[in-house]
């Protein structure tokens, strides 16, 4: 079992915690007690916050709540009656449809930045990752860099190399985050912003930059909010990967969530519902992984270009305009895409322009005609910026296994502030770490693997996400890694599909990169604490 560093509380803060945190110990644990909008803050300011959740409800929330209230309760203990409450309906009659109406806000931490993958897979959850953009992660939790350590793998032979390659990483990181940030303040002059503001986005900046030297077991704190349907299918995911890692903290989250929603869950343990739900999804990615390294296991991988737009419906902006009358119309839809492929230009573009209107900004989407039209790519980008795509739900993703073998990407920003041959002899241990863990350890190898190292991952999505998407990671506070994905998505649409009515309803896409990405949205946030401390 891994071992997590436990937080240290005081009698009085345990007092308070212990009324709201199903547990006051663990690196997994449910909110409960609270009013939904304080558990929403919770989570925003989560991300942002290099604290533990609990640490973080003591230092800026509590002293705004009435707690008085609250004093006998304990959530350590669980809520047995809510087992009472749910049996006969949800388990008895085995209606689905209960588990949706149950939801629990759970903080997962300490978890690998390969657990943080698995956790957020499902469409139907909300998920906050704490953020390498704003967090410095040499910060040390219990005097020890923050990255999972692995029990099998640090009680074999390369356990002490697994830990001292590690630490190097992680040294490397620190090193290169003081030297980039003052090489960005000493090119960017400060203007009219505030000191805190200049410094908190040069300091962004220069993260953004070096990120890539984190290995993938670099661990992250994430807020999950689900339903007990949801927690289910994830749980029964989680069991069945074959990463450890995965496996054990899929128990640690039902021990959790079984104070909460227990009912909801009761079918997890049941071997001959969730077990063998469980060997299905086992047996199905173990037979296809077999199947397909006999097939294709020696072909060479042909270089590719690192967005690549591979399948889309050519005729899908008559089809989208065919959806866009199909509500104000009596026709059929087979009517509508006869009658619309005979219209004129400028006929199609007043329908078009119509639907989508004056959109003041990227919030303002067209509605579900859009999604008449679908787009797929094949990606091939620095893991970095894999972990911020793969975040978006309403898509179909699908990604290869993190390794060495696609190569690196070193920022230019990196060569420019001195740092590109440690970069490089960065990138050169964490490759050696994983070609030895790799003989041995096949489903831990991963970890070794720095952030910059490209991943291969395929994303699927209709027009009207794209919409949401391309705009939200094409923003000018974006990562320079995934704006460049996000772009030359927009450009494929545009010119490989010729799609151009829909690119052009993308129109707050930001093409030019802002020479400090953080600098406006931290002006904004500066704006809005003096207004609020002002009434």
């Amino acid at each position: 079992m891994a071992v997590y560093v436990p937080e240290q509380f005081t009698e009085d803060e345990s007092d308070i915690l212990r009324r709201y945190f199903t547990n006051l110990d663990g690196p997994v644990f449910a909110l409960v007690n609270l009013p939904e909008v304080v558990k929403g803050a919770l989570f925003a300011r989560y991300s942002r916050s290099p604290k533990s959740l609990r640490r973080l409800f003591l230092d800026e929330f509590v002293g705004d709540l009435d707690i008085s209230g609250d004093v006998t309760i304990d959530a350590t203990v669980g809520l047995e009656r809510a087992e009472q409450l749910y049996e006969r309906v949800f388990f008895d009659y085995g209606d689905d449809s209960v588990a949706q109406l149950g939801g629990v806000h759970l903080a997962c931490e300490q978890a690998s930045n390969l657990l943080t993958k698995i956790l957020e897979w499902g469409r139907l959850m909300s998920y906050l990752e704490q953020s390498t953009r704003y967090i410095a992660y040499d910060t040390r939790l219990g005097g020890r860099y923050r990255y999972f350590r692995d029990p099998d793998v640090l009680a074999g032979s390369l356990g002490t190399r697994y830990v001292g390659d590690l630490d190097r990483l992680f040294d490397a990181y620190s090193d290169a985050a003081e030297l980039v940030t003052e090489h960005v303040r000493s090119e960017v002059t400060q203007g009219e912003e505030s000191d805190f503001v200049y410094r908190t986005a040069t300091r962004a900046k220069a993260l953004d930059a070096v990120r890539g030297i984190l290995p993938a077991a670099a661990t992250s704190n994430v807020g999950i909010y689900g339903t007990g349907q949801g927690f289910e299918a994830l749980l029964l995911r989680m069991r069945a990967n074959p990463l450890p890692e995965s496996r054990e903290y899929a128990d640690l989250m039902l021990h959790e969530l079984r104070k909460v929603i227990p009912s909801f869950l009761r079918r997890v343990d049941l071997p001959e519902r969730g077990g063998r739900w469980i060997e299905y999804l086992e047996n199905t990615r173990t037979s296809t992984a077999g199947v397909v390294e006999e097939l294709f296991g020696e072909a060479p991988a042909d270089p590719v270009a690192e967005v690549a737009l591979t399948d889309f419906d050519p005729l899908a902006e008559d089809k989208t305009i065919a959806a866009i009358c199909y509500p104000h119309s009596h026709l059929s839809e087979d009517q509508l895409v006869e009658r619309v492929s005979r219209l004129g230009v400028d006929e199609k573009v007043s329908l078009m322009r119509a639907y989508v209107g004056e959109r003041e900004n990227r919030r303002h989407k067209p509605g579900r005609a859009f999604e008449r039209c679908f787009y797929r790519f094949d990606v091939l980008s620095d893991y970095g910026a894999f972990r911020d795509m793969q975040r978006h739900r309403m898509l179909t993703i699908e990604w290869q296994r993190l390794t060495p073998n696609h190569g690196y990407v070193r920022p230019e920003l990196v060569d420019a502030a001195g740092f590109g041959d440690r970069f490089d002899d960065a990138m050169g241990r964490s490759a050696a770490l994983f070609d030895a863990l790799d003989a041995h350890y096949p489903d831990q190898a991963p970890y070794a693997v720095a952030m910059a190292y490209r991943l291969r991952y395929n994303m699927q999505f209709n027009a009207r996400e794209a919409i949401h998407m391309l705009e939200l990671r094409s923003s000018p506070q974006g990562h320079p890694s995934y704006r460049r994905v996000a772009l030359e998505m927009h450009r494929l649409i545009a010119e490989q599909a010729g799609h151009h009515a829909i690119a052009a309803a993308m129109s707050h896409m930001t093409t030019e990169a802002p020479e400090l990405e953080r600098l406006e949205s931290e002006r904004r946030a500066e704006a809005k604490r003096s207004t609020g401390n002002s009434q």
